[in-house]
């Protein structure tokens, strides 16, 4: 892995650590709700258990990542950086929220053109 590969999965990584940290903490909060664009504090309280659980398995995905250049394993980020790649576009379809494609998958497909191509 060169240094641009790094750079580029750590920033996905990265913004998979704040979405952990958004979901399973800041869920509730006036961040969270906006963050989210979630209907109400009411609505955040009822579902702050499958957000945390969400945030879980965001967890999971910046973890694979960090270990893949932990190990400089390019197979290892692959499958994670596609993982996140095929989550930020059923999250957008799912949501109908396009600023999820902007967020997880673009980040993700072009860390993974990157690792394909250098």
């Amino acid at each position: 892995m060169n240094i641009i590969q790094i750079i580029l999965i750590g920033l996905v990584a990265l913004i998979h650590a704040y979405i952990v940290y958004l979901e399973m903490f800041l869920w509730t909060t006036r961040k969270g709700i906006k963050a989210f664009g979630l209907k109400s504090k009411e609505f955040a309280e009822e579902t702050k258990v499958l957000a945390a659980n969400q945030g879980l398995y965001n967890g999971f995905l910046a973890a694979g990542l960090i270990w893949s250049i932990i190990i400089k394993n390019t197979d290892t980020a692959l499958f994670f950086l596609i993982c996140v790649f095929v989550a930020g576009i059923y999250g957008a379809y799912s949501t109908k929220k396009k600023s999820i494609l902007y967020i997880q998958s673009i980040p993700a497909l072009i860390s993974v053109i990157v690792l394909l191509k250098f």
